[in-house]
């Protein structure tokens, strides 16, 4: 395995068209019956908060979907969500997709948690994705986890190895366990490298229909309070919110890390770029992909809970930076942590 490795996405536009519908939007003319179909014509894929565009979480999930179509030879609809949008928007989102008759059905983030849960009860011949969750426990649903407390103790020692204040920071989206997860390793890594080193650490909301991760101008808030406390290196896992982050970070000339999808080499980011020092991955692209795969070309649905992490590539760090990825000593560090983590000599907290 490389040391440090990056999301694959697919560069070449698909033949088949995808197409948006609202929550409450109406069925296609090709619906079956109720139940599903084991037949797929295409992907379904519906967006978290934040939506297609955010460079990062959504973005990595869209990858993966036109890197399946074109593969494939399939068609595929992706849905955005909508503001203030219920549960209730969700399940109809989900059912549109199946009646349709797109298999796999994916929700992209834990909010479709309980939409996942109801509309597979509906179609078990239809096979359900849902990323970031893993509470549904049913034959039709594969959840589609991660470690991300393990990349982002690569980030922590990162940003540990290249401040030059020993004073970095952490802004999370929302105060909820999955991103915990993230500052927990982050932390953890930073400390290994300097135990005494001073970290910020903010969270823009309490909960998801706040805007945590969808509000490019609170993390941009939030970094300037952090930057104006003295810190030099700010990790975000704040979704669309990030690109505040980012921002800020570029205009006071310090270092940012990104976050799921690489930020370095995201095209609206790149006016930023060379203050974009690396990105903790989670490999969503190849998760939206493997899944459909499984259904589409193996005949063979994933089911349970599928979970990536730097032993098996599910998570890593991006080395698009070249100053990232030239440095020696920061590489070094780098290996020995990755190495520690994979043969379970460090054990990397998730809280």
């Amino acid at each position: 395995m490389r040391r440090v490795s990056r999301i694959a996405v697919a560069g070449v536009a698909t033949a088949a068209l995808a197409v948006s519908v609202s929550a409450c939007g109406s069925s296609s003319t090709s619906s079956s019956s109720a139940g599903g179909s084991a037949k797929s014509k295409g992907i379904g894929l519906a967006y978290d908060i934040g939506g297609k565009g955010d460079q990062s979480f959504n973005d990595a999930a869209y990858a993966g979907f036109q890197k399946a179509e074109k593969d494939f030879g399939v068609g595929g609809r992706d849905v955005e969500p909508q503001d203030g949008e219920t549960d209730a928007d969700k399940v109809q989102r989900l059912e549109t997709l199946a009646k349709a008759g797109y298999n796999p059905v994916i929700g992209v983030g834990f909010v479709y948690a309980p939409a996942v849960k109801e509309v597979a009860a509906k179609f078990p011949k239809v096979t359900f994705g849902i990323i970031d969750d893993n509470t549904i426990k049913a034959k039709n649903v594969a959840d589609l986890v991660f470690h991300e407390e393990e990349s982002s103790y690569l980030a922590g020692v990162a940003a540990a190895k290249t401040t030059k204040k020993n004073h970095i920071g952490f802004i999370g989206g929302v105060d909820i366990p999955l991103i915990h997860k993230f500052e927990a390793g982050f932390i953890q890594g930073a400390q290994s490298v300097n135990p005494k080193i001073k970290v910020e650490k903010q969270y823009l909301t309490q909960t998801p229909q706040e805007g945590g991760f969808a509000s490019p101008d609170k993390g941009e808030s939030a970094t300037n309070g952090q930057i104006d406390a003295g810190a030099d290196v700010i990790y975000h896992a704040a979704g669309l919110s990030g690109q505040g982050v980012i921002k800020a970070a570029a205009a006071h000339k310090v270092w940012a890390i990104g976050v799921d999808s690489d930020q370095y080499a995201q095209a609206a980011l790149s006016k930023y770029k060379n203050y974009i020092l690396t990105s903790a991955l989670k490999n969503v692209s190849g998760a939206v992909y493997d899944l459909a795969q499984s259904v589409i070309k193996d005949k063979k649905p994933l089911s349970g809970e599928v979970r990536g992490s730097l032993s098996n590539g599910g998570v890593s760090l991006a080395d698009s930076n070249p100053v990232f990825k030239n440095n020696a000593d920061l590489q070094a560090a780098l290996k020995k942590a990755e190495e520690g983590i994979k043969n379970g000599t460090i054990k990397v907290k998730t809280s």
